[in-house]
């Protein structure tokens, strides 16, 4: 029999090496799961991760998808630095795009160029309201800020889907539940004409650097880091812990929001029932993936991107259910746990006890 036993310190080229290993692991579990369903493996690899590559439209859609998660994925890498458990990305996206939204059609028959910055600023504070809720539920009662803020995501759909139902929906809309179409002013401008990748994209890589230069060089990133790694020592130097419960998520609550603001101010166009294809949750992975990096953020939303893009064009192609990408995301995270294990800890043999005689001495 053997135990677990805290290794004495960590290897630090493992904890960067462990996503490129959790990613091959993924891909060796995915050849076999492909070859029972009766896939070629190489083939189906080849549909699923290259393809998406090989076109402009496709790495278009690839850096689309990405821009969700990246601004959700810094938000709770920041967050969960600070030992701020942010499960409710997804429901402040779908606030902030609520927000967004309604300035927009507020201002529907304004053509000026702040319409947009004022969307940005309005999906920036919805998703900080709604960030509100779980950080002073944390700081005054001390409540799970994982259940709280987890529980708030369905109370926002339900919120989004009242709206379009009712006070939101277009009365020219033939009685389907969305908002009308948001103005030229209200939407934001495409990067390259033809594709769907429009100005959040670059917004998205400002927020990942300006999150990595508070990180590194700002006096409120570094008590956010110590009070995460080390709330005792955090307490000594007389870090206040609400005062960063607050920040951690107000600062993560307005990036979810703005990344609302790119979904309906970007590809969608308008409020619908459903603003997120799952972002929020799909960026707790991002974060973890990115080793809670702001820059590697990027990189590993860049490869949750592509199992969603893969993921449709395997479905069209090869004719697999759509719970590939889940499946594929979920195998993911699995690998990446399962080497920040062995990473942290080894197992270490018990010593067998040796039986003891119960003789009468001679």
């Amino acid at each position: 029999m053997s135990r677990l036993e805290r290794r004495p310190e960590p290897s630090r080229r493992m904890m960067l090496a462990s996503p490129l290993l959790a990613a091959v692991a993924m891909l060796l579990t995915g050849s076999a799961l492909f070859f029972f369903m009766g896939q070629e493996p190489l083939a189906a690899f080849y549909v699923y991760f290259i393809k998406p590559w090989t076109t402009l439209y496709g790495v278009g859609e690839l850096l689309l998808k990405a821009t969700p998660l990246v601004l959700c994925g810094v938000g709770l890498a920041l967050a969960f630095r600070a030992n701020v458990n942010n499960i409710g990305a997804d429901g402040q996206l779908t606030v902030g795009a609520i927000a967004a939204g309604a300035m927009a059609l507020y201002f529907d028959e304004v053509q000026a160029w702040w319409v947009l910055p004022l969307m940005l600023l309005a999906g920036a504070l919805g998703g900080m309201l709604w960030a509100a809720i779980p950080a002073l539920l944390r700081t005054r009662f001390n409540t799970s800020e994982i259940l709280v803020s987890l529980m708030l995501v369905y109370v926002s759909y339900h919120l989004l889907s009242y709206l379009v139902h009712g006070p939101m929906r277009d009365p020219a809309g033939f009685n389907f539940p969305q908002s009308k179409m948001f103005s030229e002013s209200a939407t934001l401008p495409l990067l390259i004409e033809g594709l769907r990748v429009n100005a959040a994209w670059p917004l998205s890589l400002l927020a990942a650097l300006g999150a990595w230069f508070f990180c590194q060089h700002s006096f409120a990133g570094y008590r956010m880091q110590v009070s995460g790694m080390a709330p005792a020592a955090a307490l000594y130097a007389g870090f206040s812990e609400p005062r960063n419960v607050w920040l951690a998520f107000m600062i993560s609550g307005a990036l979810s929001g703005i990344a609302g603001v790119g979904e309906v101010a970007g590809p969608l166009g308008q409020l619908q029932p459903s603003v997120s294809a799952g972002y929020g949750f799909a960026a707790i992975i991002v974060a973890y993936v990115g080793r809670l990096h702001p820059l590697g953020v990027v990189l590993s939303a860049l490869l949750m991107s592509l199992l969603y893009i893969g993921g449709e064009t395997a479905q069209i192609e090869l004719q697999v259910p759509s719970a590939i990408t889940g499946l594929f995301q979920g195998l993911l995270l699995f690998y990446l746990l399962a080497a920040d294990l062995f990473i942290h800890y080894r197992f270490k043999p018990r010593k067998r006890r040796l039986p003891v005689s119960s003789g009468e001495p001679a």
